[in-house]
């Protein structure tokens, strides 16, 4: 059960992360003149993000194949 609880701590971290970053994403958007190599780092970071999320949840879920 300790594996279950750190992935699911692990899941709460990067959720946590992704949101914050979805929210700096759109404030730097808003921003004129913002520094767009900046952005779409943040982007390509949130994206990563996501992926990992999905294998957690991945991982997380039992498989249901009878």
């Amino acid at each position: 059960m300790q594996d279950r609880r750190e992935l699911e701590t692990r899941l709460d971290v990067l959720q946590v992360e992704h949101r914050d970053l979805d929210h700096a994403i759109d404030n730097l958007a808003r921003t004129s003149g913002f520094d767009q190599l900046r952005l779409g780092r943040m982007k390509k970071r949130k994206l990563a993000l996501k992926d990992q999320i999905a294998h957690l949840k991945s991982q997380l879920l039992p498989d249901i194949i009878a």
